[in-house]
């Protein structure tokens, strides 16, 4: 595989487990140094193990730091500790922390659990992207990929927390990407259908299936289709997007 990241720092958030493991992975063979932050300071460890028993030859250990993104002053201070552990900065940041929330109609939906999924999927992304953007701008080169959903733009029933969450990164991503448009900082997002991860377990199988039956192509997304389209989008091969918006639904998205 070709050695598009040599060379290269990112973050992956979110990067213990799922998606962003595997987009950690796939950016780690593909020659990148690595800061990945989780809340779960137990499979983080793992995770990063496993890399560096494949990569810390090459492309020394990966760093890590154990968070919660809703937390902003260590947001702030998790990339202060990224860039200083990277070579002196941050190329990349793929923001891949999220969460599914309950399913259940607005009526009913626990403010409490509205609360909690805003702030993890879009406060948490918007702190991420807050923090990064000054390092990128000193380096003069940065990606920022934000992990969306295709609930954002069409909405699911009974999981509106959700679907307002990833709206709402949609929103943020065209507008830093027009901000930053004059330089060479690039920020898109991706916008998956539904990929069998642990983010399952917090969904009832009612709302799996829907999610299924919406897909055209009549099965679930795999980590690594989300990790090509996430590592073309964080290369340099990527340099005329900005405040885009990618599609990997298989066939489900409408507009």
């Amino acid at each position: 595989m070709p050695a598009r990241f040599q060379g290269r720092t990112a973050i992956v958030t979110g990067g213990a487990a799922g998606i962003g493991a595997g987009i950690a992975t796939r950016l780690a063979a593909e020659g990148a140094r690595l800061s990945l932050w989780d809340h779960d300071a137990d499979a983080l460890a793992r995770t990063a193990a496993a890399l560096d028993a494949r990569f810390a030859a090459t492309q020394g250990p990966v760093h890590t730091v154990a968070l919660d993104v809703t937390d902003a002053p260590a947001v702030g201070r998790a990339a202060e500790a990224a860039a200083e552990a990277l070579l002196g900065r941050i190329d990349i940041l793929v923001a891949s922390a999220g969460i599914s929330g309950p399913n259940g109609p607005v009526a009913e939906y626990p403010i409490a659990e509205w609360n909690r999924v805003i702030s993890v999927n879009l406060n948490g992304v918007f702190y991420c992207n807050r923090a990064v953007v000054p390092h990128m701008q000193r380096g003069g080169y940065g990606r920022i990929v934000n992990i969306a959903s295709i609930a954002g733009k069409e909405g699911n029933p009974y999981a509106a927390a959700y679907s307002a969450s990833k709206a709402g990164v949609i929103g943020l991503t065209k507008s830093l990407g027009k901000e930053l448009a004059g330089t060479d900082i690039r920020v898109n997002c991706v916008t998956p259908a539904a990929v069998r991860t642990a983010i399952f377990d917090q969904m009832t199988p009612q709302h799996i299936d829907f999610m299924l039956s919406k897909i055209p192509l009549g099965r679930f997304g795999k980590i690594e289709e989300i990790a090509a389209l996430v590592c073309w989008l964080a290369s340099d091969e990527a340099s005329f997007s900005t405040g885009a918006v990618f599609d990997i639904s298989g066939g489900r998205a409408t507009y």
